[in-house]
């Protein structure tokens, strides 16, 4: 019974860990170098879509310094 209950926990610190790992992967943006291939694998529409999210990020120029005119 002893083996099972620290089985049972050991399980549950691992899927809490890997949890936290995940939202922090997904917080700091860095996810897609680990999940792009797999992405590309599994939701090919996914790696469309983040290719084009990537080039409209470099399409769109920061506001120069006085401009306060809405966009």
């Amino acid at each position: 019974m002893t083996g099972l209950l620290v089985f049972a926990v050991v399980l549950a610190v691992l899927l809490w860990a890997f949890a936290r790992f995940g939202s922090w992967v997904k917080r700091k943006g860095i996810g897609g170098g680990i999940m792009g291939p797999i992405d590309e694998v599994w939701r090919p529409s996914a790696d469309r879509s983040r290719r084009e999210t990537a080039i409209h990020e470099q399409r769109v120029l920061p506001p120069r310094p006085g401009d306060d005119s809405p966009q």
